[in-house]
């Protein structure tokens, strides 16, 4: 077992200072060399970071255009179905109107019918009194 320094305060951190010191000195040596070869495969993976940046972008602009398209596929269909819906409906009611038209012809022609049946009668009624 290693024994204990009895050492001062100012012992201590002088120390403490000369290590703090020896670390920046080395990192500063660190930071002074310039290696080709880290720089060259920083500046690789940047590009293949933009690139597959550029990538997600492309595929996300493809889907929203995908998204675009169906969306105006369905309104299209949408639209022809109501066109469809509105002219049926048209025609419907044009239909109901040639028959209520044709009903009421054929009500006041029943209705001259019965008019000239009830005159005849009538004619007849009175020649016979006489």
């Amino acid at each position: 077992m290693r024994e204990y320094k009895k050492t001062s305060f100012e012992e201590r951190q002088s120390t403490s200072a000369a290590a703090k010191k020896a670390a920046l000195e080395r990192l500063r040596a660190k930071m002074a060399t310039v290696d080709p070869a880290h720089i060259e495969a920083r500046l690789a993976i940047q590009a293949a970071r933009d690139e597959r940046e550029a990538a997600r972008k492309a595929e996300a602009e493809a889907k929203r255009q995908l998204e675009l398209a169906a969306q105006a596929e369905v309104e299209a269909r949408e639209a022809a179905r109501r066109e469809a819906e509105r002219l049926a409906e048209e025609e419907a009611r044009k239909a109901a109107a040639i028959e209520a038209r044709e009903r009421a012809e054929h009500q006041a022609a029943l209705l001259i019918e019965q008019k000239a049946a009830r005159d005849a009668r009538y004619a007849a009624r009175k020649k016979r009194r006489k």
